[in-house]
């Protein structure tokens, strides 16, 4: 094994091993990570398989990867808030420190944002990686480093509930039973919803979200129109509809059964990404009913921390998600396997 194995994306459904240059602490505020384990998220395999991911296109032989966690190995002389030996999350975005988002609290937003895996920017999937040291953050001891990198695509689900102001005695309904999707439901019962419901075409990851304590109510939409939706929640919920909507897909269909089935002053956020348009948006419902619509984008202050809290503090278990497991050697095959469409969540280990 090279000193820095890492995995490479050189064009569409062409990936493999290198051995990367090992990363320098140079900057005074900067750590380095030995990568222990992570996650394949569904941007990773979009640019393995299309080569882009929405308006980012890749041009250059690019390191896969972003949902990752791993211990420190070593700090800039200026680090303070995390020693060598410390097992962290790695948020994967920086943005620049000196944009207006990151002055205002939206760093997310950031136009210079320097994002793992997403051209031109390297990713994770290798033996180290180099973050800043506010950009890691500590996981407690009953925290594993498994769980760690489920914490970036559960900050999403975060995000998205701040987004919501999802609070104690909401009805939620969640688009789509992907792992965002699926976090973002257990994200709102841990904030406080006592109602969440998550609608899915596939019975088996609905099966699942009510299994594992992430949603209260699940309904399979395939074949079902927005009346039977409605009809199935108020059934559900007394004649109640949802005060909360979230959609994970981007679907035009699931944005539109999610807005048209909320209840007056509703608040409706969008994670899923999908075109540039869409035609269809039941705007009057918008109008009529004041509902307040927002997007979601990644995550910015606080919000990795809420999750790994979520995690220590016991209210979100995702282990469960981590249905397949694969060693940094079989990572080729991991990409291959996450495309038939049989996991929730792969995780990769670290290089040995």
């Amino acid at each position: 094994m090279s000193d820095n194995p890492s995995l490479v994306l050189r064009k569409i459904k062409d990936v493999a091993f290198e051995d990367r240059p090992v990363p320098v602490v140079e900057d005074p505020h900067y750590v380095k990570i030995a990568i222990k384990a992570t996650g394949i998220c569904g941007s990773d395999y979009d640019y393995y398989e299309h080569g882009s991911c929405g308006s980012f296109v890749v041009h250059d032989p690019m390191v896969l990867g972003h949902e990752s966690a791993g211990i420190v190995v070593e700090v800039g002389k200026a680090v303070t808030s995390v020693k060598v030996g410390d097992r962290v999350a790695c948020e994967p975005g920086v943005p620049s420190r000196f944009s207006h988002e990151y002055k205002t609290g939206h760093y997310n937003l950031d136009p210079e944002m320097a994002f793992a895996a997403t051209p031109p920017i390297d990713g994770t999937l290798a033996r180290y990686y180099m973050l800043p040291e506010d950009f890691c953050v500590k996981l407690p001891d009953n925290v594993s480093l498994e769980e760690g990198a489920v914490v970036e695509p559960l900050t999403v689900g975060v995000h998205s509930n701040r987004q919501a102001d999802t609070r104690f005695g909401d009805r939620v309904i969640v688009m789509g039973a992907g792992p965002v999707g699926l976090l973002t439901a257990g994200v709102s019962r841990g904030f406080g919803a006592t109602e969440v419901l998550v609608v899915d075409i596939v019975q088996k990851r609905l099966d699942f979200a009510l299994e594992h304590g992430y949603a209260t109510h699940a309904f399979n939409s395939k074949g079902k129109t927005t009346d039977d939706l409605i009809a199935y929640i108020k059934k559900a919920w007394d004649g109640k509809l949802p005060s909360v909507g979230i959609d994970c897909t981007g679907v035009p269909s699931c944005i539109y059964d999610a807005v048209t089935s909320l209840d007056k002053n509703g608040r409706y956020v969008q994670v899923g990404n999908g075109g540039a348009t869409l035609d269809g948006f039941p705007i009057a419902k918008v109008s009529e009913c004041e509902l307040t619509v927002k997007g979601s984008f990644r995550y910015t202050v606080g919000d990795y921390q809420t999750s790994v809290d979520l995690i220590a503090n016991g209210k979100l278990d995702v282990k469960p998600l981590i249905t397949h497991r694969f060693a940094f050697e079989q990572a080729i095959d991991a990409y291959k396997f996450f495309g038939e469409g049989k996991a929730i969540k792969i995780m990769i280990a670290g290089p040995k």
